[in-house]
This record gives C-alpha cells, structure tokens and sequence, in this order.
C-alpha cells in the first residue's frame, strides 16, 4: 500500500550523482544541500558541484571554499 507521500517530491532532498558538466538524479527531491554552507538548493538552481566530492555548492564562491578546504587549487601544495 502505498502513503500519500510517495511518488511526489515534495521537501525531500534529492539524491544526485555529480557528472562532468551534468548531473544524473538517482532519488527524485526538490532540493540538495550545499556541503560548505548547509543551505537548501532547488534541483532546478543547482550549478555548482564537485564530481570528485559529490558534494553540492551554493554558489560560485561556495565551491571555491570547498577547493580550497580541498587543498584542490592549482597555487596549493598538497
């Protein structure tokens, strides 16, 4: 039997997996969480992701937070 819930979206996070340029949606949600700042981003505002993390971001200084965090920058040393 199946509960109201399901089959919709809702407020439910999404499960993604982060590809080069795209991202492919495993779980339907309405939302992911940013990995640096722990706000809520729409699926449908999602642009910032690192594929080697399979983290979400977001913004544009959000991800180079994480880059840094990373040591991932081309200036750093590991």
């Amino acid at each position: 039997m199946m509960n109201r819930f399901e089959g919709r979206n809702g407020s439910r996070e999404a499960k993604i997996r982060y590809l080069d340029g795209d991202f492919q949606i495993l779980m339907p949600g309405s939302h992911v969480i940013c990995a640096m700042t722990g706000e809520t981003i729409p699926v449908e505002e999602l642009r910032y992701w690192s594929v080697a993390r399979q983290e979400a971001y977001i913004s544009c200084a959000a991800s180079l937070d994480a880059e840094k965090r990373a040591g991932a920058l081309p200036t750093q040393k590991r």
